[in-house]
């Protein structure tokens, strides 16, 4: 007298889908090859230019090989850490201080930015050919984009790697998580063939039955709390990794933070139960200890950082709100994007500025109103399971519905994150007095990609202007329905690889000729606007190719400059800022260098054991460029006689020696 229990065929459950296209994915690593190869081009065309922001981390990485010191701050200051300079530090032990060597990392932080890229663009349900056209973006490097990218001046480098790290982890956080199967199916095929039993042993098959099924319910809620428990446990290193990160950017560079804090809201809103026990504690621990440097060091000497940075910002400067609305609104995006000549933005490639503020909103109210959707009912004909897409995330809802959830909510966070950056931006006094170099302040925005391109994919996918995933949708909530009242109801057609679905949003599309008229014409705009985008990053991509020549005999010159100052015997010198530390560095500190202003008065030395240096030696040198002012006011103390100078030239620069 034992209940039956009916086999699911394999099929029912792990439905055999057609071979998808595997194109766009081969095309988005040769992209992604190509941008990274034109990268390891510049560096050994020593483009982009360096400088002595970027020497001085340098030096931080070198003493950092040698075991001389391990800084916390860039030299000279109390924030902007030195992230780099530990990165770097292996290679320069390896193969001594090089601009090439220093720039290794971040390299590698830039192929890691666009692999992350792709993996978070699929997690957000944006299909191959949309990670390919997110990875295309991103391959352009405009001069900007590069010295954002390439330069080891401290902070951006790391940021959009990290950055997108984050959302990744996020997405995962909150993302469904399966449970061990549940046996729903099995306990009712079991009181449907006691109803099959032999009429002697009804009564007993049926008390036996529900017996069997109040069995089954405590063994699948028993099942439930131990994977619950289990998936809590396993999800614990990625809260420590989620803490530890954000840790390091706010070390690294307080910039990230809006990105930071947008994050750490969806992860409260999703996660605040879970937050309260173990989770949290880990993801403080991975917090405490990636910013202990800095929490370290602000303990030992009193320091504040984000007093600091604020003086840093120079938020007390002089600068008219229509210089820092022009300069952060119109000048900003389209240089910190990539869509600009070196050193300028012509006015055709200002286009993105109005485009930018647009696409913010579009995309803010397309992740709202996802996530504002009431989510719908369970498949109630259905147990959920691991094995199909109905197993409950949030209050018993499908899988789908949550995702839809959880990726309007990280392009939500994303979108909030890359707005208060820019309104911080425009508020400064840099974006009105400095809006050209400033612009690098802006750099984190490419972490907003995937949401920020979001709209424009969604109409050009609607208008059907985009390649499909090939084979049907993976979830029945992406195919397309009809209701009687003649309108299409559906979602944006699904994923090309199974469990990552296009979270699309659905919407009323009326069959009348002018609403299909509607919708072409926006996915035609959609299509002009990435266009224009692709268009406009390459224009600017060759411009600063363009430049490499000039900027590879600058380098040489400087190496030059170098060898000489060897030949000569020179171990000290006196120079501007932006040739001091550069020399330094240049030469692994066989000659050190003190700062003087073009009035031969002290500057900033960023470390005033080269001044002590300098100043004990009076055979020091003197080092400016050719037709500086600085080089004018020394010729003017060249002369035959004892307390003069002589010069010593070297194509682009000036050697004054003192005569005795």
């Amino acid at each position: 007298m034992t209940a039956g229990v009916r086999q699911e065929p394999r099929e029912a459950t792990r439905p055999r889908t057609p071979r998808r296209t595997r194109l766009p994915a081969l095309l988005a690593l040769l992209v992604g090859l190509a941008g990274i190869g034109y990268r390891l081009a510049l560096l050994l065309a020593d483009a982009p230019p360096t400088n002595s922001d970027e020497a001085t981390m340098g030096l931080a990485a070198l003493h950092i090989a040698r075991g001389e010191g391990f800084p916390v701050w860039f030299y000279g200051q109390a924030y902007m850490g030195t992230l780099e300079a530990y990165l770097a530090a292996p290679l320069v032990a390896l193969a001594g201080p090089s601009v090439l060597v220093l720039r290794l990392p971040t390299l590698a932080l830039y192929a890691l930015f666009l692999a992350l890229s792709w993996r978070l663009t699929r997690r957000l349900g944006g299909d191959r050919w949309f990670a390919l056209l997110v990875v295309a973006v991103l391959a352009l490097g405009s001069d900007r984009v590069v010295k954002n990218q390439l330069i080891a001046g401290g902070g951006y480098p790391e940021l959009n790697p990290a950055g997108v790290t984050l959302a990744l982890l996020t997405v995962s956080l909150c993302a469904v998580v399966p449970g061990a199967r549940l046996p729903g199916r099995t306990a009712v095929s079991g009181v449907a063939a006691a109803g099959t039993a032999p009429p002697g042993a009804a009564a007993f098959g049926t008390a036996a039955a529900g017996a069997a099924a109040a069995g089954a319910t405590a063994a699948a809620g028993a099942a439930a709390a131990g994977a619950a428990a289990a998936g809590a446990a396993a999800r614990l290193p990625r809260w420590a990794g989620w803490g530890l990160v954000s840790g390091l950017l706010l070390w690294a560079d307080p910039l990230i933070l809006p990105f930071v804090l947008a994050l750490g809201a969806v992860l409260a809103v999703w996660r605040r139960r879970e937050l309260v026990g173990w989770a949290g504690a880990a993801l403080a621990g991975g917090l405490l200890l990636g910013a202990a440097p800095m929490l370290l060091d602000s303990l030992r000497h009193g320091r504040d950082p984000l007093a600091a940075v604020l003086t840093a910002s120079g938020a007390d400067a002089a600068a008219t709100w229509g210089e820092r609305l022009y300069g952060g609104l119109v000048l900003g995006p389209p240089l910190a994007m990539g869509f600009c000549s070196p050193g300028h933005c012509a006015g055709w490639q200002l286009w993105w500025a109005p485009a930018i503020l647009v696409l913010l909103l579009l995309a803010a109210i397309t992740a709202w109103r996802t996530l504002r959707r009431p989510l719908p009912p369970a498949d109630l004909g259905h147990f959920p399971s691991a094995a199909n897409d109905n197993f409950p995330r949030s209050g018993g809802a499908p899988a789908g519905a949550t995702e839809r959830r959880v990726s309007a909510a990280v392009r939500l966070a994303l979108l909030a994150g890359a707005a208060v950056v820019l309104a911080a931006y425009t508020a400064s006094s840099a974006a009105g007095q400095t809006p050209v170099e400033s612009a690098r302040y802006l750099s984190v925005l490419a972490v907003a990609t995937p949401a920020l391109l979001w709209p424009l994919w969604s109409a050009a996918h609607r208008a059907g202007l985009w390649p499909r995933p090939a084979g049907p949708p993976h979830h029945p909530g992406a195919l397309a329905k009809s209701d009687r009242s003649g309108h299409h109801r559906g979602e944006l057609a699904g994923s090309d690889r199974p469990g990552c679905r296009q979270l699309g949003d659905s919407e009323s599309i009326s069959r009348t000729t002018g609403g299909r008229k509607r919708i072409r014409a926006a996915g035609v705009v959609a299509v002009a606007v990435l266009a224009g985008m692709l268009g406009t990053g390459a224009v600017a991509t060759a411009d600063a190719v363009g430049t490499v020549p000039a900027t590879h005999a600058e380098a040489d010159r400087h190496r030059a400059l170098v060898d000489t100052l060897g030949a000569l015997g020179v171990r000290h010198v006196r120079a501007g800022y932006w040739t001091c530390n550069r020399l330094t560095f240049a030469s692994g500190e066989d000659v050190r260098c003190a700062v003087v202003d073009d009035e031969l008065r002290p500057g900033f030395d960023r470390l005033p054991a080269y001044r002590r240096a300098v100043d004990a030696d009076r055979d020091a040198a003197w080092v400016a460029p050719a037709g500086s002012p600085l080089a004018a006011r020394l010729d003017a103390r060249l002369g035959p006689g004892p307390g003069t100078l002589r010069m010593v030239e070297v194509p682009g620069w000036r050697i004054y020696l003192p005569r005795r």
